[in-house]
């Protein structure tokens, strides 16, 4: 019977590949649903593609958190934000030049931008309590009314999508039931897996989340985001990170907050936080300047991203 580093192996690769089929589950069920009561495409891809994908880091953090430390929740957070934005948007970029939605910019960056901020503000006293946990989950509230009242005051006209108004199916429900079910089971083999792995070689809890954990959770948007860019699909896999590290912030740290408070080292205050500060003003920088993301924004985006993994790995 496997045990030690060979069955942490195996863990960790079966997290990964139960995550991805997971959220690949999630991301098609849920994203029928919404068109089937008559959702925009794009309004989709930002709010229940972007829930959906970051299913993986609410799952790991969450059950990291109980079972092991908050700083495995949180770093899963940062790296994931960080990866989203480094490696994720890099490599989409690089496939094919990203143009930027003005909707994007005016409705949801903005949020982008003050989630990361307030994460800095409300942890800078070295803890995320229950309520800051609390203040996250209405700020997303709102942000969520905000853009229902879009959805609402824009309807989608019914031909501009053949799913739309198709209604509920029950085989859509069945593939959201199963990709929730994977996420879980996959979270906790990749818990099991990579803390195992990088514990016994001396690493700690916060770099295990920034690192293996966070890339493992970051594979959908990776997935979602390539594979839009590649079939042209590209106001997608802009909107898809975006929505990614708005609820990544807002919802996970925040529902982690109301479980169990979230103590944050002085050490990450000092580095990882301001490196996700630093990506996020980079991106926004980027996107405003000529409205999209070039090859040469896409290979900078991943070289800065490598830098960071180089610098943080001792």
């Amino acid at each position: 019977m496997l045990s030690g580093t060979p069955l942490f192996l195996l863990l960790l690769a079966g997290g990964i590949v139960a995550l991805y089929g997971g959220a690949e589950l999630l991301v098609a069920g849920a994203g029928r649903l919404a068109l089937g009561i008559g959702l925009r495409a794009t309004t989709v891809g930002v709010t229940v593609i972007a829930f959906a994908t970051t299913a993986p880091e609410l799952f790991v953090s969450t059950i990291g958190a109980v079972n092991v430390s908050t700083d495995i929740g949180l770093g899963a957070v940062v790296g994931s934000n960080i990866a989203n934005i480094g490696l994720v948007l890099g490599a989409a970029a690089l496939i094919k030049p990203l143009p930027i939605e003005g909707r994007v910019m005016r409705r949801h960056v903005p949020v982008m931008v003050l989630a990361a901020v307030l994460l800095v503000a409300l942890g800078a006293n070295g803890r995320i309590g229950r309520l800051e946990g609390a203040i996250f989950l209405l700020v997303l509230a709102g942000f969520t009314a905000f853009l229902l009242y879009y959805v609402n005051a824009d309807p989608m006209p019914m031909d501009d999508d053949p799913d739309a108004g198709a209604g509920i199916s029950i085989r859509d429900i069945a593939l959201v039931i199963g990709g929730l079910v994977a996420l879980v089971i996959g979270s906790r083999w990749l818990v099991a897996g990579g803390t195992g792995l990088l514990s016994a070689l001396g690493v700690s809890d916060l770099v295990i989340g920034l690192t293996v954990l966070a890339l493992g959770t970051s594979l959908p948007e990776l997935a979602a985001s390539v594979v839009g860019a590649v079939r042209g699909e590209t106001e997608f896999a802009i909107g898809n990170v975006v929505g990614s590290n708005i609820y990544n912030i807002l919802a996970v740290l925040g529902i982690v907050a109301l479980i169990t408070p979230i103590e944050i080292q002085p050490a990450t205050l000092r580095f990882e936080l301001p490196i996700m500060i630093g990506f996020t003003v980079v991106l926004v920088g980027m996107m405003g300047y000529g409205r999209r993301l070039t090859r040469i924004d896409g290979a900078l985006l991943i070289a800065g991203y490598l830098g960071f993994l180089y610098l943080l790995v001792p």
